[in-house]
This record gives C-alpha cells, sequence and structure tokens, in this order.
C-alpha cells in the first residue's frame, strides 16, 4: 500500500497468507511470462500525486483482489474498471491503473483468475488457456459487477464508472456493457466479436448481444491483427447501427493485436498514444 501527503489510504480487507501468497507470486510471475522478450518501450507509471493499494472485493463467499489508484482529494471522481489480458492482473495492467489515476479517475483492477490461482505460474500459452477457457462468463461477469458496485460505494466516487479491457478483457469488456446497466461507457481494445463463444461457460459472442448494450462503446482494433478480421469489425458496427448503439471504432492501419502492451514486441507508441487519447476522452465525455 502506497499513500501520499498524508491522506488516509484506500481501505483493505486482508487476504489470508496462502492466498495472498497464490495470488501475488501467480500475478508477478505471470508478468515475467508475458514480457519475453521485454520492449524497450516498457512504461513504469509512479504513484506520485496518487493513492494507490490492494484491497478485496467482496462476493458471497469469495474475496476478489483488486488493485486500486485513485488521486488524491475527496473528488467527486468518476470510476473506470481494467480488465486484465489472458496473463490476468500482472504489473503492466496495475500501471494502466496509475495511468488512469493519474488523469483523475478512480481505478480498479481485479484478478479475475484468482479461484484457479491465477496463471502466472503456468508455462505455455495451452496451460493458460485452459485456465482462462475454465472461468464462465457468467462468473466473470458477476465479479465486475460487485465491483462496480464497489467503486460505486465509493465516497470519492462521482456515481459514474467505465470499463475497459485488453485482448481477453476487450471481449470481456463487450460482454460486461451488454450485461451490467450501471455501466455508463466502454472502451474495448482489440477484443473478440467473435469466436468467442465455446459451448455452455461461454454462451453468446459480443456480436450476438449488440442489442443489449447498456451504454456507449469505443472499439480500437489493429488492422493487422491476425485475430480479429476487418470483417468482424464491419459486423459489429452494422449491428450496432441497426440497433441505435452509440458506438465508435478506431482502426489502426499498421498495428498488429496488442498494440498497447509496451511490454511485448507487438506495442505499437503511435497507435497506443493515439488510442490512450481517445480511451480517455471517451470516459470524460461519459463519466463527467
Amino acid at each position: 500500500m502506497k499513500h501520499e501527503s498524508g491522506k488516509a489510504p484506500i481501505p483493505t480487507r486482508r487476504l489470508g497468507r496462502r492466498q495472498f501468497l497464490k495470488v501475488s507470486g501467480a500475478a508477478a510471475t505471470g508478468f515475467a511470462l508475458a514480457v519475453q522478450p521485454i520492449s524497450a518501450e516498457t512504461i513504469t507509471t509512479p504513484a506520485t500525486g496518487i493513492m494507490t493499494g490492494d484491497i478485496v472485493c467482496p462476493r458471497g463467499a469469495d474475496n476478489i483482489p483488486v488493485y486500486v489508484a485513485r488521486p488524491l482529494g475527496d473528488g467527486p471522481f468518476p470510476g473506470v474498471i481494467v480488465i486484465h489480458e489472458i496473463f490476468g492482473q500482472h504489473e503492466h495492467i496495475r500501471d494502466v491503473a496509475r495511468r488512469f489515476a493519474q488523469e483523475g479517475f478512480i481505478a480498479a483492477a481485479p484478478e479475475l483468475y484468482f479461484r484457479e490461482g491465477g496463471v502466472g505460474n503456468l508455462r505455455g500459452f495451452p496451460a493458460i488457456l485452459k485456465v482462462v477457457r475454465s472461468v464462465p462468463d457468467r462468473q466473470m461477469l458477476d465479479d465486475l459487477g460487485a465491483v462496480l458496485d464497489k467503486i460505486k460505494g465509493m465516497s470519492t466516487a462521482n456515481g459514474k464508472v467505465g470499463a475497459t479491457g485488453f485482448c481477453w478483457g476487450g471481449g470481456a469488456t463487450w460482454l460486461f456493457v451488454a450485461d451490467n446497466p450501471g455501466l455508463s461507457a466502454g472502451v474495448a481494445w482489440y477484443g473478440r466479436l467473435t469466436n468467442w463463444s465455446s459451448g455452455p461457460p461461454h454462451p453468446k459472442n459480443p456480436i450476438d448481444l449488440a442489442a443489449q448494450m447498456h451504454a456507449p462503446v469505443l472499439g480500437l482494433y489493429g488492422g493487422q491483427d491476425r485475430g480479429i478480421s476487418a470483417s468482424d469489425i464491419e459486423q459489429m458496427k452494422a449491428a450496432l447501427t441497426r440497433q441505435n448503439k452509440p458506438h465508435e471504432f478506431v482502426i489502426y492501419p499498421d498495428a498488429p493485436h496488442a498494440f498497447h502492451a509496451d511490454y511485448r514486441k507487438s506495442y505499437r507508441q503511435a497507435a497506443a498514444r493515439d488510442g490512450w487519447r481517445r480511451c480517455v476522452a471517451w470516459f470524460r465525455k461519459y463519466l463527467s
């Protein structure tokens, strides 16, 4: 926990020692796996002028680990939920939360694989994907809903919360906006629009839920993404337009998948910076 200027730290609820080691250790090694080979562009955002801390968000018998970063002061501040990639809530995702706090948002980054022990201790994508695919969409959405309620209940919050996510988290963002009317906006970074559904744990693709979108969504995609086609994007745009759902898509022609991930070789600085500018502007528009 870090806090500045003598302000009270973000309230925390302690994790049991074994649970803490299981989750935090997995996050650390997961980051090490994800960053091979590490990019020279990796960004480190300081906690200067903001408050940061690890809390837990109760849901039933479970405690969801959540990293929170927020501005100093009494607010009220808008909120953003930061949804991780398949690598879980590692240091890059925590850094993104700090970036949002520096922009004036309460940012909450949950670890959504905590029941499975995280994925950071696993070697190889097949093992990681096995865990990721075992997490039902309903469980993930209910966890995110609990985090949403937690942010809204903070004394420094203004009552409006958005969600943003990357890769797997980008697809989860679409599903979350369709599922929860408590959200005020979404920004999906290269999240799948089709090929998400794979049986009972994952019953719907984002494109199947266009009519159910509760809030405006900004989609940020790479033109060189081998897993998400231009046809997928055009289909989603058409479906949202038919349903009169507010949306915007920005396609970066030369960018691959994961172009915002500054800790990986896929990072493209120009696209990432422009996407970040648009993301922050989108949330300021709809969460103020």
